[in-house]
Order: C-alpha cells, then sequence, then structure tokens
C-alpha cells in the first residue's frame, strides 16, 4: 500500500527555502525609485509629459504605463546575471489602428 505522506524537512530546509524565496522576489521587485526614473525616461523618449507608471495591484515584477488614463502596456523588470533591464510589452488591437 503507497505512502501518502509527504517527507517532512527539518527547520533549517525551510529556512533556507524561505530565504531562496525572499531573494527571488527582491531580484524582481520594481522599486519606488526605479518607476521614478522609468517614468522620466518614457516621458523624455516619446516627448509626452502626461505618461505615467504605476505599480501593479498584483504583482511586484512589473509595472503598467499610461498615457493619461489610457492604459498603454506592462513593463516587466529582469535582473540576470548581475545585468538588469526592463522590458515594455504593448498590445496593439487592430481595431486601434487608422483605416
Amino acid at each position: 500500500m503507497p505512502c501518502n505522506r509527504r517527507p517532512s524537512l527539518d527547520r533549517f530546509e525551510v529556512e533556507v527555502a524561505l530565504r531562496h524565496i525572499t531573494v527571488w522576489t527582491k531580484e524582481k521587485t520594481v522599486k519606488a525609485d526605479e518607476i521614478k526614473k522609468l517614468e522620466q525616461y518614457f516621458r523624455e523618449k516619446f516627448q509626452r509629459p502626461n505618461i505615467v507608471v504605476r505599480r501593479r495591484p498584483q504583482k511586484t515584477d512589473s509595472a503598467e504605463v499610461y498615457m493619461g488614463d489610457e492604459f498603454i502596456g506592462v513593463l516587466f523588470r529582469d535582473e540576470e546575471d548581475g545585468e538588469l533591464s526592463y522590458n515594455f510589452q504593448m498590445a496593439i488591437l487592430d481595431i486601434d489602428l487608422p483605416e
């Protein structure tokens, strides 16, 4: 008869796992100072003072980008091998294109 019990973790294994999760989360979190810098970058790059970068309500690894009140895309934070970059993702619907 198979055993349905999970193997138990000792206290040390649990602490190591929690530290790993915390470190991973910290690396992925978009910080307030980054949001300000990114917002300034978007405003200057696109010459649009009404661009706003906001934290996402349920996610910490990304931010939302708005032009005025209109949502225009998501900005993801990516830190790998000590290098930090941001990826901007914008979906364009065919109904939004000029005819």
